[in-house]
């Protein structure tokens, strides 16, 4: 029974380690999903099923990384499950998801979220790995389990796609021009 209340010293590393990434993986599942409520049962699932699975990492490995990748699978699976369960009009979702921009009123975080929430999930999921939550390109291929090359390019049009949605359609030709002559 002692052994249930004093957690071993590699059980108390990973736990502050664990507990360390936490709004770092809220930051991303919010970005993902859009909605708190779901981030936070997202990042709570990650959480659990990364203290489940705590003998399986590797001390000294990069614990942002592994429960990056823990959370956007389960984000996924909670997408096919939900898409299985719900005959939802996808568009109604989208318009209770995303908040229109203020083409008036000066740029708000606000504007960026409902942009960002615009983006093909695969694109969000990039820019918000590699932009938001400052991985490499290498490292955020490997949470998406996709190759450097796609992980560039989908920075590259999610970025484009975000300039266009914000400032209106210079940025987008400047990024064409950018990759013809690049």
């Amino acid at each position: 029974m002692p052994d249930r209340i004093a957690p071993s010293a590699a059980d108390e590393g990973f736990r502050k380690e664990l507990l360390s990434v936490l709004p770092h993986l809220r930051a991303f599942a919010r970005g993902l999903s859009g909605r708190p409520d779901f981030a936070d049962d997202l990042v709570q699932e990650a959480a659990i099923k990364a203290w489940t699975a705590r003998e399986r990492y590797q001390a000294g490995t990069n614990m942002r990384a592994w429960t990056f990748a823990i959370l956007r699978n389960h984000y996924l699976s909670e997408l096919r499950r939900s898409r299985r369960q719900t005959d939802l009009d996808e568009g109604v979702v989208e318009k209770m998801l995303v908040m229109e921009a203020d083409q008036e009123g000066p740029l708000h975080l606000d504007d960026m979220e409902a942009a960002l929430q615009k983006l093909a999930p695969e694109r969000r999921e990039a820019v918000l790995l590699v932009g938001a939550s400052g991985f490499s390109y290498e490292e955020a291929a490997e949470i998406a389990g996709c190759p450097i090359g796609t992980m560039k390019s989908r920075v590259a049009r999610a970025r484009a796609d975000l300039a266009r949605m914000l400032d209106g359609d210079q940025p987008q030709q400047v990024e064409v021009k950018a990759r013809k002559t690049g």
